[in-house]
């Protein structure tokens, strides 16, 4: 019996969850997924510079683990590039992070609203 999967922390789900090509786009045509864990992969380490390691703390997995999702990441992303196919992301073995664990690794949308809501106060 092959053992559970270790669910990989993360901080929010995108706001958008379909990236394409304009021409031809229809919610109902052929597309590729992009997992939750694969576009947080994607976010720490190319957009906010993590390096592996830390991104592999953030999620609570191996660095290992982050190369494997990271790499995967990369190839749907230049499928979608190169064969002009659109980008579902969805599912994946994944939790949110708690408030405490945000703060650390989280993608500041949530520092943004709680900073909003305590000036309004």
């Amino acid at each position: 019996m092959p053992r559970p999967r270790k669910f990989r922390h993360i901080c929010c789900s995108p706001d958008q969850v379909f990236y394409g090509p304009k021409r031809g786009f229809n919610e109902e045509n052929e597309h590729i997924i992009l997992n939750l864990d694969e576009f947080e992969t994607i976010r720490l380490i190319d957009l906010e510079g993590f390096t592996q390691e830390d991104c592999a703390t953030s999620m609570q997995v191996s660095r290992a683990t982050v190369q494997a999702i990271y790499e995967k990441a990369r190839k749907t992303l230049a499928i979608s590039l190169v064969q002009g196919k659109t980008i579902k992301i969805e599912g994946g073995d994944v939790q949110y992070l708690n408030d405490q664990e945000r703060g650390r690794f989280g993608c500041g949308r949530h520092r943004k609203f709680n900073q909003e809501t305590e000036s309004n106060e």
